[in-house]
């Protein structure tokens, strides 16, 4: 077994790796990366970092969304969404986006990965998991980027908002909200006056 196959067998189909993570396997890591990627068993996504693809009888499977982030921060700490989250929550948003955007601790700004934009926000707080609650908050905070009628939108996430769970919006806004979502939605949760104006 040559050097490149040792390394080959610590490798698993359809995860992401940077090329430090690599070199705990190998003595030579470049020459062994490059003999892989040759093989196509490795693919390049962009400088230093990884693939190993799965395959299927349609072909390789491109690596997925959440396992280039896992790669580029180095762990599972952050939230992977979209605008086109918004248009679940029945308030006139019915756009497309091409954009991924990426709350998170580290990482501030647009990075390419694997030939696709990911736009990294960091953030002291988000939570683990997307909820309509979190997700009306965000719109709310992000109303200034969205194409369609904005006064369209508030007024209808005005009255979405109305229907949720009060408490777990209340949650949302307090833990996630701008300064100018907590004042618009003060009114329908009696939000605390300090709530309001924290950051």
């Amino acid at each position: 077994m040559s050097k490149a196959d040792d390394l080959m067998q610590h490798l698993e189909a359809g995860k992401v790796y940077r090329r430090a993570d690599l070199e705990q396997w190998s003595n030579a890591v470049d020459r062994h990366v490059s003999q892989l990627v040759k093989q196509g068993f490795l693919e390049k996504l962009s400088p230093g970092l990884y693939h190993v693809p799965k395959k299927t009888v349609f072909g390789s499977v491109p690596p997925s969304d959440e396992a280039l982030v896992h790669s580029f921060l180095k762990g599972d700490d952050f939230l992977l969404t979209s605008p086109n989250a918004y248009n679940g929550l029945g308030v006139g948003t019915t756009q497309l986006y091409n954009r991924r955007v990426v709350y998170n601790h580290k990482r501030h700004g647009e990075f390419m990965l694997g030939g696709k934009s990911f736009y990294f926000h960091a953030k002291h707080r988000f939570p683990t998991t997307l909820t309509k609650e979190f997700l009306l908050v965000d719109l709310l905070n992000n109303l200034d980027k969205i194409a369609e009628d904005r006064e369209v939108v508030l007024t209808q996430a005005l009255t979405q908002a109305g229907h949720m769970d009060s408490g777990k919006l209340r949650q949302a806004a307090t833990r996630y909200g701008s300064i100018k979502t907590k004042k618009l939605l003060r009114p329908l949760l009696h939000v605390p006056q300090a709530c309001a104006y924290a950051h």
